[in-house]
């Protein structure tokens, strides 16, 4: 039997690898790394001092910037940061910050499209898209933006299966199907598909989708699984106490990882430390399973790695 008639492996689509800045992301399940994915200066994130101004805590940041970098070489399972602002004036003191302070690829992740379409000009200017993934488009994309992405020529973005019309596994397929097509015309080669996880229920439909448009398309898949006990953390608490969201979080990461995700956007970097060993210890798994099939790993894989 060979890799590709087991289950896990069966795919319509030969699976595809991108290269986004120094990150390799995608291709057979146990072969690339699960990507791990941080979001800094978030709403409400307490390094943040003045959001209107763009003030924050230089060193906190930082600190927090190099743990996750660390946590990846580590693993060995590369990072990116997910670089949330909430206006145009603030985004090139983030982006700045973040760009000088690690070589990992940056989501741009504007609260509007407005926001990221000035993100990408200045991006630009400071010959940064190589490592900007546009984060996100969805079914009620501008037109602008895509002239946007086309004229600066980024060549990286989330697809977001986000579909209000239907919010079942297959209207997330069905969303991805639409995007693909938008994303192609915008010039988009490296295209990250977010089967979108907006609480606990809908983890298993974007478990789904992730396996269904991994075998369709064979492009690079993943979610946010933190979404499914954040928005539930506080009747977690009530009912199963204070340690419930953390085990119930870290199982929703690993529930993703196990499905077959290449990247995980895990919520906030400062819980880099509950996320990066589990996913880990499941990329050495399947990197293991995937070595019995005669395929030989890079050595800084996690199978090498997690407990070297």
């Amino acid at each position: 039997m060979m890799w590709k008639d087991l289950p896990l492996f069966k795919t319509q689509t030969e699976p595809t690898a991108f290269k986004i800045g120094r990150v390799t992301v995608g291709g057979r399940l146990g072969e690339n790394p699960t990507i791990l994915i941080g979001s800094i200066f978030y709403h409400r994130h307490k390094i943040v001092e003045d959001a209107t101004t763009g003030v924050f805590d230089r060193m906190k940041a930082e600190a927090l910037i190099n743990h996750q970098d660390e946590l990846a070489d580590k693993t060995g399972n590369p990072c990116m940061i997910d670089l949330v602002c909430a206006s145009t004036e603030v985004l090139p003191k983030y982006l700045d910050f973040v760009a000088s302070s690690t070589d990992a690829p940056i989501l741009m992740d504007g609260i509007t499209a407005s926001i990221n379409r000035s993100g990408l000009d200045y991006a630009r200017e400071c010959g940064l898209l190589d490592r900007i993934v546009y984060n996100s488009l969805t079914l009620r994309y501008e037109p602008v933006e895509l002239e946007k992405i086309r004229e600066v020529g980024l060549e990286s973005a989330v697809l977001l299966a986000l579909n209000t019309k239907d919010f079942t596994g297959r209207g997330r397929v069905t969303a991805i199907d639409s995007l693909f097509l938008v994303a192609k015309e915008a010039g988009i080669t490296k295209p990250l598909i977010d089967t979108c996880v907006l609480d606990i229920a809908t983890l298993g439909q974007a478990c789904w989708a992730l396996s269904t448009l991994k075998a369709k398309y064979g492009l690079p898949v993943g979610c946010g699984p933190h979404n499914a006990t954040s928005s539930a953390a506080k009747r977690l608490k009530v009912k199963y106490g204070p340690q419930s969201v953390k085990l119930c979080t870290a199982s929703a990461n690993v529930m993703t990882a196990a499905v077959g995700a290449d990247f995980i956007l895990y919520g906030p970097i400062e819980t880099a430390d509950a996320v990066f060993p589990i996913i880990g210890m499941v990329d050495a798994a399947n990197g293991q399973m995937i070595m019995d099939k005669g395929v030989t790993l890079e050595r800084s894989h996690p199978r090498f790695r997690i407990l070297r």
